[in-house]
């Protein structure tokens, strides 16, 4: 099992940073894990918000490969609870979780994806997604571990 969390753009605060940068660390433990950056686009307030989601989702399907799982953090994907999340993270072998820019995702990137999940109904800065997603998959391993993090 291999997991990447590919995102646009840099993670700009620095409480945030350390946060994600401890649970990554704690996931080294269970699982091949690793965030990888798309560089934010530069110049957008030339771009409208279409041009800006198709040029990041040309970005997003060069970095993957034909046979990855791509699964995309949407507002409007399925909801798990933390069990049922562990449970689709270990049916899951080699996959890519996306957060997208700003406005979302393109039409090709959600022709091509495989899945997509809401971390909640309530929407989030794409900084507070990153550090929220890494501290669920981290859950996740200690759940399906039997290890005492979650308590239910």
């Amino acid at each position: 099992m291999r997991i990447t969390l590919l995102v646009v753009g840099k993670t700009t605060d620095t409480h945030i940073e350390l946060l994600i940068q401890e649970y990554q660390k704690r996931l080294a433990h269970y699982i091949p894990f690793n965030i990888q950056v798309i560089p934010e686009l530069k110049n957008t307030k030339a771009l409208t918000p279409e041009q800006q989601k198709q040029t990041e989702g040309e970005l997003i399907l060069r970095t993957i490969n034909s046979s990855t799982d791509l699964v995309l953090l949407d507002e409007h994907g399925k909801e798990f609870r933390s069990i049922e999340f562990a449970d689709y993270v270990q049916k899951r072998m080699d996959v890519v979780f996306v957060v997208g820019g700003p406005y979302g995702f393109s039409e090709a990137v959600y022709e091509r994806a495989n899945g997509k999940i809401s971390l909640s109904k309530m929407t989030f800065s794409h900084q507070m997604v990153r550090l929220f997603f890494v501290e669920q998959l981290y859950r996740a391993m200690t759940i399906l571990r039997g290890e005492p993090y979650h308590h239910e």
